[in-house]
């Protein structure tokens, strides 16, 4: 199974447990009833679900809440991903844990099915400062005027390169930065090889189906109103991006060859495709800047941001938040931690550690993004020129991307919407559509359900 696969699956689990869930009597949750000081003394317990942290940027910050909770304050892990059924069986049976960590785009669904409870108290009460959080992060975790979640970490894209392949193309970065889409297609057909009807070098991927939402955007569209009432997933622009993107693989030799070439190869290790030179260019997340640099740093790379057809930097925002269950027992201790696990000297003191760690390595620390924008100043701090041009300009595109992010706004039905137009490019990718015909299936199927579940929402 893919991973593309398991992310339309992941939605579709998401609809169906929510519903379930509903069913056994979630139902609205108010704020809870609690006092918050953020010089009161806590007891009890708290139990955390859906945070690993076995790194030293999670330990670091883990260390900094359980500190300032105090020692009366019993703290416990449920390791591992968020289990979305075991999470809201637990609500549904009165005994949720504390403190849950969630995708930020589960927290419309979470919150209009009252799994989760508004946060308005709690900031107020603790001295949570939400103008240190970027808007698009704050954006995902605010539902109906509430905010409903505090962002974590922020990931974004950036266009990532084989810079030998490209120059012997003839090519540079800006050919696939994604600012021409005529240039990006024509830079594919020059990139890509194949052998015996096999394809050995990968020009360009265009990393369908989850990028869907950055190429609408760098076409001037957006999949949902802001609002996140009307479903915009067959708008002209929309289709002709799907078309664009689509075309990448078409222009291949179809989806299937593309992807299947791709999963062959090493991607965490040093055998990765940009290290043996049979990838030219994507879109991908920075994180893997980190991989790259780990286990293939004299890759032949070049970096830049993603672009709109403006030529103006951009980057889809995604990333994690702390959120507080209907009936969880603690709530003030649950709110102090979400506090300063996402402050800012909690982040910096986190990246700290990791600059040491990394130079005891020798290796190069190429900065934290959170969706704390004061964090990201002061960590930025942190990050000293490298004297190796590939990795000091993977840092500064990647910064760069980090501030001209936008979001897909928090709305009651986020899992089936997703589900609704990744299906639809996959069932275009797996020829089974054309793009305006799957986008329109998936717009009336989005907008269904944003209509019922926003009909129920009013009813409460």
């Amino acid at each position: 199974m893919t991973l593309r696969r398991v992310s339309s699956l992941a939605a579709v689990t998401l609809s169906v447990t929510l519903a379930a869930a509903c069913a056994k009597g979630t139902g609205n949750a108010a704020e809870p009833q609690s006092s918050f000081n953020p010089s009161a003394t806590l007891s009890g317990s708290l139990q955390v679900m859906g945070f690993g942290g076995d790194d030293e940027i999670g330990q670091v910050r883990l260390a900094e809440a359980k500190k300032a909770l105090g020692s009366g304050v019993k703290v416990s892990q449920v390791k591992g991903d968020l289990d979305i059924q075991q999470f809201l069986s637990a609500v549904a049976s009165g005994q949720p844990p504390e403190i849950v960590y969630a995708n930020r785009d589960q927290i419309g669904t979470f919150a209009s099915r009252g799994a989760i409870v508004p946060l308005d108290s709690c900031i107020k009460g603790e001295g949570i400062d939400t103008s240190a959080f970027r808007n698009p992060a704050l954006d995902q975790v605010t539902f109906a005027g509430h905010v409903y979640g505090i962002p974590e970490f922020n990931v974004v894209q950036i266009t990532q390169a084989n810079k030998d392949l490209l120059s012997q193309a003839g090519l540079t970065v800006d050919d696939v930065n994604g600012s021409s889409w005529d240039k990006v297609t024509a830079a594919n057909k020059k990139l890509a090889k194949t052998s015996g009807g096999k394809l050995k070098v990968i020009g360009f991927d265009s990393k369908l189906p989850e990028f869907l939402p950055l190429w609408a955007k760098a076409n001037g569209a957006d999949l949902i109103s802001a609002d996140g009432k009307k479903a915009q997933l067959n708008d002209p622009k929309v289709v002709e991006a799907l078309q664009f993107a689509v075309g990448i693989y078409e222009d291949q030799g179809g989806f299937s060859k593309v992807k299947a070439f791709r999963d062959s190869a090493d991607f965490f290790g040093k055998g990765n495709q940009f290290a043996t030179g049979v990838l030219g260019a994507m879109p991908m997340e920075q994180w893997y800047v980190n991989v790259l640099n780990d286990v293939s740093p004299n890759a032949p790379m070049v970096f830049d941001t993603v672009r709109g057809k403006d030529g103006k930097p951009l980057a889809f925002a995604s990333g994690s938040a702390w959120a507080i269950p209907k009936g969880s027992k603690n709530a003030q201790a649950a709110c102090r931690f979400a506090k300063v696990m996402t402050q800012t000297e909690s982040w910096v003191k986190a990246a700290q550690k990791r600059v040491e760690l990394r130079q005891k390595e020798g290796k190069v620390f190429t900065g934290l993004l959170t969706g704390n924008a004061k964090a990201d100043e002061e960590v930025r701090k942190l990050v000293k020129p490298s004297g190796n041009p590939t990795w000091d300009s993977a840092v500064e595109k990647t910064y760069a991307a980090n501030d001209a992010t936008f979001s897909l706004p928090a709305n009651p039905a986020d899992a089936e919407f997703k589900t609704a137009w990744q299906d639809a490019v996959n069932r275009v990718l797996n020829g089974q559509q054309e793009p305006k015909a799957a986008l329109d299936q998936a717009q009336q199927e989005a907008q269904k359900a944003l209509d019922a579940a926003w009909a129920e929402w009013d009813k409460k």
